[in-house]
């Protein structure tokens, strides 16, 4: 089956959107990034890996326990 195939309802079942980014609102957009940053934090403290993020052109690493540390 080419990817072709698969229609846009079938993908968006796969997985827990309920409506596809191209349809939100601008405010449901908002939520579902700040929901989907929020799922990622959780995942990776989960696994036991820390939040990479670039802050003021510095890499910094969040862990689970609340500390933070500049990698460079």
């Amino acid at each position: 089956m080419k990817i072709s195939e698969i229609s846009t309802e079938d993908l968006l079942k796969k997985g827990e959107m309920v409506v596809a980014p191209w349809d939100m609102t601008p405010i449901e957009r908002q939520a579902w990034y700040k929901l989907n940053q929020i799922k990622a934090r959780n995942y990776l403290f989960s696994i036991g890996q820390p939040l990479v993020f670039e802050k003021e052109g510095k890499m910094i690493a969040e862990y689970a326990d609340g500390t933070i540390e500049v990698i460079r």
